[in-house]
């Protein structure tokens, strides 16, 4: 007896120091890659250039043909094993002229208003469209209105994004369905447009842009749709209730053109032990065109095109193939996500992990992470090494838009999402403000050493 509980105490020495030289090897490992990427980063200088020097990159636009131009080259100056283009057809769709917007209380009372086109979204008339306003906070309002109330006249739909959750992108998605479907439920009623309340919890007179769609609507039958400032709603519900007659006036020159082609922009180091599985990090490359996407998502580009550039810097060898991919079109239509999924499909290609940051170059607080109760104990493990950095925040969750369809073709083991905090997030998505000053250099350059640091440790440890 004494001698078996000797053995377990000397097996459990034996293992505890193990572990401690471990996380003592893994802390050591991941101090370098933090201070590579504040003291001799480069994410930030991508990040200028691509902002600055090239700008708003929508799909289908000169600026997304150059910023893949661009991150190729940066991609090819890192030496990497292997730098091309994956092509893809992504769908074209130009604002053109500024929009222009208006309430009109009487004849010649009138009060501008902050207005934007929806990716997506016809044209107004020619001239411009006027009409009377009803205002709503759901589709099920819409349809106890029905088309006695609603048919010739605009539909304000003005549900605010829900200011008491704590988790922004959870408030997020409770408003954001009557910007994507606005139209189409408004069309069924016989709406003559759609004004939406921007997908912002701050309020200013930015209107947010985003992605819509008109379902199975016949052709004939679609209506412009825009979205108006944080501001401009409130005012437009307050006078409402005032005179509920009141007229609003937008002028819209937007227009849908025929798919065009366009890239993912693909780098990669070949793994040493296991060169045919694949980690792969990313964010898209393409953005709305009101401001210059710095945020959303010129950030997580140049985070994930600086893992590889951190890794190679420190002299980290990877056992598995790490991929960065900087996919193309996740505003309008996911093009480059599904593409890249159904090429890895195709040639049978098995990742173990996927990452994606596509929430914002702001101080990171720790990432969520879609995998089974055995792949997430493992992950949890890791924690520690990153409290010193106050990135430890890990649950379980969704991952990113772009490495979705890996998981649906059965391509993935775990994935996951950089989680920044979000707090400041939906002031600049979608919007003119979204520009290279909106991000701060340390807050982007912490974001890029947490994601090298776990990919860094799928690498080492590999998936169960």
């Amino acid at each position: 007896m004494k001698k078996a509980l000797f053995l377990i105490l000397s097996i459990s020495i034996i293992t505890n120091g193990l572990s401690q030289k471990v996380n003592k090897e893994d802390s050591t490992i991941i101090k370098e890659i933090y201070n590579t990427s504040l003291i001799d980063g480069a994410s930030y200088d991508w990040l200028d250039y691509m902002s600055n020097n090239i700008g708003s990159r929508l799909s289908g636009s000169l600026g997304a043909e150059l910023a893949v131009k661009y991150t190729k080259e940066q991609l090819e100056e890192l030496g990497l094993d292997k730098v091309w283009l994956q092509s893809v057809m992504v769908p074209k769709w130009t604002r053109g002229g500024k929009e222009f917007s208006y309430i009109e209380t009487s004849p010649g009372m009138t009060t501008q208003a902050d207005i934007c086109a929806l990716g997506g979204s016809v044209p107004t008339p020619y001239g411009g469209l006027k009409a009377e306003v009803v205002e709503v906070m759901s589709f099920e309002e819409l349809a106890v209105l029905g088309k006695d109330e609603i048919e010739g006249k605009i539909v304000f739909y003005n549900r605010p994004m829900q200011a008491d959750l704590i988790q922004t992108m959870g408030a997020y998605g409770g408003a954001v369905s009557q910007r994507y479907a606005g139209a189409e439920e408004a069309a069924k009623y016989g709406a003559v447009g759609v004004i939406v309340r921007s997908m912002n919890l701050r309020l200013d007179d930015y209107p947010h842009t985003g992605t819509m769609s008109y379902g199975d609507t016949p052709e004939h039958l679609l209506i412009p749709a825009c979205a108006i400032s944080t501001n401009g709603a409130n005012y437009l519900s307050a006078t409402l209730k005032l005179q509920p007659k009141l007229l609003f006036y937008y002028s819209m020159n937007c227009r849908a053109h025929q798919d065009v082609q366009s890239y993912n922009v693909i780098g990669e180091i070949k793994g040493s032990v296991y060169p045919n599985k694949y980690i792969v990090v990313g964010g898209h490359l393409d953005s709305w065109d009101l401001g210059d996407g710095s945020q959303d998502d010129g950030a997580g580009c140049v985070q994930s095109m600086e893992v590889l550039r951190i890794l190679k810097k420190i002299g980290y060898q990877p056992k598995y193939t790490i991929r960065v991919v900087l996919f193309m079109n996740e505003e309008n239509g996911l093009r480059g996500g599904k593409k890249y999924a159904a090429e890895a499909k195709r040639k049978g290609e098995h990742h173990i992990f996927a990452l994606e940051s596509d929430a914002g170059g702001f101080t990171p607080r720790g990432f969520s992470f879609d995998a089974n109760d055995v792949n997430f104990n493992q992950i949890k493990s890791w924690e520690s090494l990153f409290e010193p950095y106050l990135a430890n925040w890990f649950t379980k969750g969704g991952s990113g838009a772009d490495i979705g369809p890996l998981k649906k073709e059965g391509m993935v083991t775990v994935l996951s999402g950089l989680r920044p905090d979000s707090q400041r997030y939906f002031d600049y998505h979608h919007a003119a403000n979204d520009v290279f000053e909106s991000v701060n250099k340390r807050e982007l350059e912490l974001g890029a050493a947490a994601m090298t640091s776990l990919i860094y440790l799928f690498d080492k440890y590999g998936v169960k």
